[in-house]
C-alpha cells in the first residue's frame, strides 16, 4: 500500500481525521497522522479517546522546524474571528492570526497539498479583502489555490451548515469540486428512540413553542432565531457551540442528544463520547462536517496518489525495491 502522511491542525474532535482515513482506506492508501494539535483540553480528551493520540497544545509554541514532513496539511482554523456570532473581528482577533501559523508551516515544510476550512462569512469579511489576502498569502508560497462555499445539506447530512473550503496544491492540477449528493439522510436515521427525560424542554417552553408554530413535516427540528421567530425543517439549522440550550428542539419538545449532534456532523456511531453534555455541545458546534471533508479530499486524492507513486519510483525505481548501489 502507498502511504500518505498528514498533520491535523486545530484538530478539534477529529472530523478531518475521520474523513481522511476513510478516503485513504477506500483508495488503498495507508494514512499516517504525523502531528495533531488543539488548545482545548476537552477536545484533546475526545481526540485521544478515539484515535489514541494526545494532540499537542498551542500551535504558536511549536516551531515549524520540529514539525515532521507530511504530504498534506489539514486545518479547520478558528472560525470565531470571521463569524457573525464571533463579531467578525478577523485578524484583529488573536485567534484570527493563527492563519499565519499555517503559512509559516507551509513555507517551511512544503507539503504537496492542504485543505483549510472556515465559516462562509470569511468570503464577505471586510468586503472580501480578508479572503483575498489569505489566497494571496497561499499563492505567494507557490501553491495553486481554489476556494468554494459548500453546504452539508448537499452532501448527505440533514444539517444546513455552510463552510468555505480552501484547497491548495503544489502544482497545477485539474481539480474538480465534488458534485452535490442529492440524497439527504432523513432525520429518522439520526434521531434516537426512547430519549432520556432530561433532554426535554420545560412544559412552559414546549407549550409556548407549540402555540406559535405549526410544523409542516414530522419529524422536524425547530429553530428559534434571535428575534424569537420559530421555523422547522426536516433537517437541522447549523449547530452552534455557544447557542442556548433551547436553540434547536426536536419536534419542538427536546434538545438533541450527544449522539444525535455527532450524527448531524457525520461522525460514525463508533465515536466515543467521553466528555460532559455541555462540552459535547461545544465540540459538535465547532466540528467540521465529516461528509464535506470527505467529498473535498476524495476529489483531491488521485493527484496525491500519483505524486506519492512518482516519489517512490524516484527513490526505489519502478520495482518499488531500493536499487543496488553501483560498485
Amino acid at each position: 500500500m502507498e502511504k500518505l502522511t498528514y498533520i491535523d491542525l486545530f484538530c478539534g474532535i477529529g472530523g478531518f481525521r475521520i474523513a481522511a482515513e476513510k478516503v485513504c482506506t477506500e483508495n488503498n492508501i495507508l494514512p499516517f497522522c504525523k502531528l495533531s494539535c488543539d488548545i482545548d483540553d476537552y477536545a484533546k480528551k475526545s481526540y485521544h479517546a478515539n484515535f489514541g493520540d494526545i494532540p499537542h497544545d498551542d500551535i504558536k509554541k511549536i516551531s515549524e522546524d520540529v514539525i515532521p514532513d507530511h504530504d498534506i496539511l489539514f486545518a479547520g482554523f478558528p472560525c470565531q474571528p470571521f463569524s457573525i456570532i464571533g463579531l467578525g473581528k478577523g485578524f484583529g482577533d488573536n485567534r484570527g492570526t493563527l492563519f499565519f501559523d499555517i503559512v509559516r508551516i507551509l513555507q517551511r515544510k512544503r507539503p504537496k497539498a492542504f485543505i483549510l476550512e472556515n465559516v462562509k462569512q470569511l468570503i464577505s469579511h471586510h468586503r472580501g479583502e480578508t479572503i483575498k489576502n489569505i489566497v494571496m498569502a497561499l499563492k505567494d508560497l507557490g501553491y495553486y489555490v481554489e476556494y468554494r462555499v459548500l453546504n452539508a445539506l448537499d452532501y448527505g447530512l440533514p444539517q444546513k451548515r455552510e463552510r468555505i473550503f480552501i484547497v491548495g496544491y503544489h502544482r497545477n492540477i485539474n481539480f474538480q469540486w465534488p458534485f452535490k449528493s442529492l440524497k439527504m439522510k432523513p432525520l429518522d436515521e439520526i434521531l434516537e428512540k426512547n430519549v432520556n427525560a432530561k433532554y426535554f424542554a420545560s412544559e412552559y417552553i414546549r407549550n409556548k413553542r407549540q402555540e406559535t408554530h405549526n410544523p409542516i413535516v414530522t419529524p422536524s427540528i425547530w429553530h428559534e432565531n434571535k428575534s424569537g421567530n420559530i421555523c422547522s425543517y426536516p433537517y437541522s439549522c447549523a449547530l452552534r457551540a455557544g447557542a442556548s440550550y433551547n436553540y434547536l428542539l426536536v419536534n419542538g419538545e427536546r434538545r438533541l442528544t450527544p449522539r444525535e449532534m455527532l450524527r448531524l456532523q457525520g461522525f460514525p456511531d463508533w465515536y466515543k463520547i467521553v466528555v460532559p453534555y455541555a462540552q459535547i455541545r461545544k465540540q459538535a458546534g465547532n466540528a467540521v462536517p465529516v461528509n464535506l471533508v470527505y467529498a473535498v479530499f476524495n476529489s483531491l486524492i488521485k493527484f496525491l496518489k500519483e505524486d506519492i507513486l512518482k516519489d517512490r519510483e524516484k527513490t526505489y525505481g519502478t520495482s518499488g525495491i531500493p536499487a543496488l548501489a553501483e560498485c
